[in-house]
Parts: structure tokens; sequence; C-alpha cells
């Protein structure tokens, strides 16, 4: 009989709580589930296999342990000083950051305890997110001497400027409500409810078109950045585009003929 694996040693555990979502928990927690190099290239590639799977509709970051994520793994960081570690750190951390984004499906942050720092950047990279009640989030590099500007970029991305300005700038922990407040999470539940709630969004998504949803997301991203007409064209040529679709046929008739509609994911 072959030994059971040994979870303790992995930093990324994978599991599929129901057909099409898959949840990954972030597994470091006696360290908080900070972001050392191994955790980060293990979470890179889950998220890489998960992009090919046509099957997996939505996907779910979670955390063992007492908090969420704390940022980067300060201690690993200082155990390996030079420009040149820093940069492969920060690059290593910056492109698992952006295939979060360009993943085609989801991510769903399911976030307890705290979110700080890179991990707080974690969150905001995450399509959606959905916090406990008890959850707190911050950007307190300014306070140790270390800005943290790679998280200023998915933060400033989801906040409006002075909000993000006042987390970079004070470095102050920000409890649930507030950030439900600023737009940083999407939904606050009690912590009982936290896995159920993330669970149910990841539900409800994944009963969606995974082509629509697909088409979607990444228009969403596209268009961020453009001038208003640059972003009208695109969305335009993206709408006929879908329009195309088998699913998007199926869907209009369905609605028209009051039926539930069959989704073909093309």
């Amino acid at each position: 009989m072959s030994a059971a694996p040994d979870l303790t040693s992995q930093p990324v555990l994978r599991d599929q709580p129901e057909a099409g979502i898959i949840r990954l928990t972030l597994n470091r927690p006696k360290a908080y589930n900070s972001l050392s190099v191994g955790l980060m290239a293990a979470l890179q590639a889950e998220l890489d296999a998960i992009k090919a799977d046509r099957d997996v509709k939505a996907v779910i970051i979670a955390a063992n342990g007492p908090g969420f994520c704390a940022g980067h793994d300060l201690k690993e960081v200082r155990a390996n000083p030079g420009r040149q570690h820093y940069e492969a750190l920060f690059r290593q951390c910056s492109m698992l950051m952006q295939s979060i984004v360009a993943l085609p499906q989801p991510v769903i942050a399911q976030v307890h305890g705290i979110a700080t720092a890179a991990g707080c950047q974690l969150v905001a990279s995450c399509d959606l997110a959905v916090a406990a009640e008890t959850a707190r989030f911050a950007t307190p590099g300014v306070n140790i001497g270390l800005f943290c500007s790679t998280p200023m970029v998915a933060l400033s991305r989801n906040v409006s400027r002075k909000h993000a300005m006042e987390m970079l700038l004070t470095g102050d922990m920000l409890p649930a409500s507030r950030a439900a407040e600023i737009g940083l999470v999407n939904r606050m539940v009690p912590e009982a409810d936290l896995a159920d709630a993330a669970l149910g969004l990841a539900r409800q998504i994944a009963a969606k078109s995974p082509l629509t949803v697909k088409i979607g997301k990444e228009a969403f991203y596209r268009q961020l950045d453009m001038p208003l007409a640059q972003a009208y064209d695109h969305a335009s040529r993206v709408m006929t585009e879908n329009m195309l679709a088998r699913d998007a046929e199926e869907g209009i008739d369905a609605f028209i003929q009051k039926r539930e509609p069959k989704w073909e994911g093309r």
C-alpha cells in the first residue's frame, strides 16, 4: 500500500468541490501563506494547467491557517539579497498576477484573516473576492521602508485613486466592511459562511456558457485602458463575434422559447 501524500509539504493544494469548479488552497499556514518562490511557482503551475482545461469553469483561491496571505516571504527575501534576486522575484510575482487576469476562467478570492501587501495584490488581481467579516486588508510596505509598488498596480485598478493612495501611504489595516465599500471585495459574509459563499458564486458562474464568460472576461480587461471611442469599437467587434457563436444563438432561442439553454462552449 502506498503512503498517503504529505499535504503539509505542498504549498498549494488543489481540489474539486463540484463539477467545473477548482479550488486552489494556499498551504503555508505557519507563514500566513506568504508568497515564497515555491508557493508562487506551484500556484503558477496550477493556473497554467487550468488555462487549457475546458472542463474548468471557475476557480477559487482560498487559504489554510489563520490568514489568507501576508505578502512576500520577507525572511526568504532577506536571505537572498541582491538586485538579480529581487528582479527575478518581482518578475515572477508580476507574471503570476497577470496570469490570473489572463486566465479564461473567472477567479474568486476567498479571503479570511489578513490579506496584506502582495496578499492584498492577489485579492485585487482576482476577478471577484468574497471576504469574511473578520478579514482585514492592507498595503503596509511604507511602514517598513518598502513601498508596495507592485501591489499598487492591482490595487489602483480596483479602487479609486484616493482610496488606493490612502492605503499605500498610511499602511493602515482596513476591515472587510471598508474593503467592500471601496470596491476591493464584492461580498462580505460571516466567517462560518465564507466557503459556501465563494462556492455559491463559483457555481453561479459555472452555470453560464464557458465561451461567453471567456469572451467577456478578456474583453473587460482589454477595454479598460482604452479611450472611450476605441473601447466601444473593440466591444462592438467582440459583441459581433459573440453573436455568431453557437452558445449565443442557443441562449437567445432558449430565452425566447422560455426554456433552459444547453451550452456547448462554442
